[in-house]
């Protein structure tokens, strides 16, 4: 068996995306056959290297599982979190040891998926890879078509532009004086939705993901989660969205 990156091979263990293994190397939490690794271009050959992460052996997922979740609001996107809160790994109980793909903060639900494919991970989470988010979004306020309009064409967010974005008007309420959004975006940034709102001088009142790559959670109530099917798998990872 030919050698692979220390960083790919932890992930594809299903311990932490291929970024955050980096950070297990970097901060000397891995060793490879008794030795504390801290360099990333280090390579191993997994079929004869022994891998510890904090003592314990890593071994490499025989079977790949992919998994889609409705997050619940109140729930963080980690696989430990230090201040002890509820965590979306509480939700999906399975005998692989699965990370969540890319993040919802804490207060916005929907769809989110799970799995122990290193390879997926960095596929589906690189700025490379530009996959289709849609979002249900109820802001404060009764959004203009002019508003409308500037989410489309991009707006600024912390010094940064954001690309075109699919935007239109679900409802507005004037008596509630509140409007609902359907926005679906292909870049991953920090809390976008939020701050591209805020942008045209709406708060976000309320902030769901409805679908990834056009797979939606429609039919799971929160807090329920299934597995993937190989095609749903496939879309994710040949979609193609033009630039």
């Amino acid at each position: 068996m030919e050698k692979v990156r220390l960083q790919k091979y932890l992930a594809n263990c299903g311990i932490a995306s291929r970024r955050k293994a980096e950070e297990l190397i970097t901060s000397g939490k891995i060793s490879v056959n008794g030795k504390v690794i801290t360099e990333l271009g280090t390579k191993i050959k997994p079929s004869t290297d022994k891998v510890l992460y904090n003592g314990k052996e890593v071994k490499e997922e025989s079977k790949h599982v992919y998994i889609l979740l409705n997050k619940p609001i109140g729930y963080v996107t980690t696989a430990k979190d230090q201040f002890d809160r509820d965590s979306v790994m509480d939700l999906v109980k399975v005998k692989e040891r699965i990370v969540p793909v890319g993040r919802l903060d804490m207060y916005t639900s929907g769809a989110l998926i799970l799995t122990n494919d290193g390879d997926f991970v960095y596929q589906v989470t690189h700025p490379k890879h530009e996959i289709e988010k849609t979002y249900t979004v109820t802001i404060k306020g009764i959004v203009t078509n002019e508003e409308v309009e500037k989410l489309r064409k991009g707006v600024e967010i912390d010094d940064y532009i954001t690309k075109e974005a699919k935007v239109k008007i679900l409802k507005t309420d004037e008596e509630k004086n509140q409007s609902r959004l359907e926005i679906t975006i292909h870049e991953g940034k920090n809390r976008q939705v939020r701050k591209m709102c805020e942008a045209i001088c709406h708060k976000v009142l309320a902030l769901h993901r409805s679908k990834i790559a056009g797979i939606g959670v429609k039919d799971l109530s929160l807090g329920k989660w299934r597995y993937l099917t190989k095609q749903e798998v496939n879309k994710i990872l040949n979609q193609n969205v033009e630039k």
